[in-house]
């Protein structure tokens, strides 16, 4: 009985405390959940000491042990840094922290000369200083995640002035996009009349096609690889990715005309410039065949250096051009565009609730733009939990349907190489609780898409 009562006692709350308190209960419940699956797979870490038989052709023992500490590291600061975020979160919606910060806007642009009739100037100072706060809070953890796990393990390349030159220039990049897209966004919310859900979607379409190539090339160097080796060359860039990190990657972007292929330094073994540099440590000339250094030199180099050869850079290729000619890209942002519509829709009908405002500190305004905060992280969660997930489903599928595509152009041992490779200098974890990889992996388990190749791999 005591159970039921408690249950009717919450319903005959008020509106708006219900809503409070289904949002903060629902934040640590998806906390709670995604902490038990971490240590699920933290156990993964700790128990799994020695390379597993079905991997003892794929791992040595040294990279496994390498890779089980730094997935171990990182696991205990995702732990810390998650936690902090939820306690922080808390916090902020308990002691009214949004309303402070709307009225502090408030202040700002009164000793501006703007009076409570400039919502969207109010607006983008409220965004300003919330960037700027979680920009500031978050710089410790980046910090440390960069120059002492990073570092430890090998990854970080940067030096801490370049480290915040960078981050001063995505805090001004992002205040230069976030700001005019807001007021423009808000602009239209308020002058679209019954529809303005329609065209407000449209807007944000027209602006995330357009900031998907305008940040990449704003925070990455790009450069043509002169390697009459590799094939696909028209499409294909070179990220100088070494500069910050020493992690490989590959990636597909763009639609119509604008597509591109980009594939780190660090992924070709020949055109990486931290290989370059381990020979130069090694006293060993950079040259292909290494004749006239000894056998313990080369061996040193050959177990310290990364990247793929020019076969296995081609594999990678094709699987990149299987997610451009299975249309991957294409029908991410039509799942995309087609949420966006929706959450614009079911945003429209209910931006009109004032308990929704009431909930979090708005009792006698109803701000355009603490409405959509409202409704898109907070009262969309579930919904974005659920739909986060089948995403993540979906995009394993579509991984292989890439390796399958570069089977087909007979690349499937070239490609089963390759991703022995990048897990290895990447440090990947190959061995991965069943429930943690579903939840969270949005690439296959390294083993899964090896067995997937196995089959087919080309002698």
């Amino acid at each position: 009985m005591g159970m039921w009562a408690s249950l009717d006692a919450m319903w005959e709350m008020p509106a708006e405390k219900r809503i409070f308190g289904a949002v903060l209960l629902f934040s640590w419940t998806v906390y709670l959940w995604e902490t038990f699956l971490a240590q699920r797979q933290r156990r993964i870490y700790k128990t799994t000491t020695h390379v597993p038989l079905e991997l003892g052709q794929i791992m040595d023992s040294e990279t496994f042990e390498k890779s089980r500490l730094y997935q171990l590291d990182k696991s205990t600061f995702s732990f810390w840094s998650g936690l902090y975020s939820e306690i922080e979160g808390t916090l902020i919606l308990l002691f009214g922290g949004i309303p402070y910060l709307w009225r502090l806007s408030g202040r700002f642009c009164g000793y501006a000369g703007f009076g409570p009739e400039y919502e969207i100037t109010q607006s983008l100072v409220f965004l300003l200083l919330a960037t700027l706060f979680s920009a500031l809070t978050g710089l410790p953890w980046s910090l440390y995640n960069t120059f002492v796990i990073e570092e430890k393990h090998g990854f970080n390349q940067q030096t801490l002035g370049f480290f915040m030159k960078d981050a001063v220039k995505k805090f001004i990049v992002t205040q230069c996009i976030l700001l005019p897209v807001s007021s423009l966004l808000l602009y239209i919310i308020k002058i679209g009349g019954d529809y303005f859900f329609i065209y407000a979607w449209l807007f944000t379409l027209v602006v995330s096609l357009v900031s998907k190539i305008f940040v990449s090339f704003s925070f990455t160097k790009f450069s043509w690889q002169d390697n009459y080796d590799l094939i696909f060359i028209s499409i294909t860039v070179f990220s100088l990715g070494s500069k910050r990190s020493s992690h490989s990657n590959a990636y597909f972007y763009g639609f119509f005309k604008n597509k591109r292929i980009v594939l780190f330094d660090t992924l070709l073994e020949e055109y990486s410039v931290l290989n370059k540099a381990i020979l130069e440590e090694s006293g060993m000339e950079a040259r292909k065949d290494g004749e006239g250094d000894s056998e313990e030199i080369k061996a040193n180099v050959k177990n310290k250096k990364q990247g793929c050869k020019n076969e296995e850079v081609l594999a990678v290729l094709g699987h990149e051009l299987g997610h451009w000619k299975l249309g991957h890209t294409v029908k991410n942002i039509i799942i995309s565009q087609m949420n966006s519509f929706l959450c614009f829709f079911l945003f429209a009908v209910l931006i009109g609730r004032k308990e929704l405002f009431s909930a979090f500190g708005f009792y006698n305004s109803q701000p355009t733009l603490i409405g959509l905060l409202i409704i898109f992280q907070f009262i969309f969660s579930p919904y974005n939990e659920v739909l986060s997930f089948c995403l993540t489903v979906l995009s394993r599928r579509f991984e292989f349907q890439a390796d399958a595509f570069a089977k087909k152009l007979g690349k499937a041992k070239d490609l089963y190489s390759a991703l022995i490779k990048l897990n290895k200098d990447n440090l990947g974890f190959p061995v991965s609780d069943w429930l943690f990889s579903m939840w969270h992996y949005s690439h296959p388990p390294l083993l899964e898409r090896l067995q997937a190749l196995e089959s087919s791999k080309q002698d």
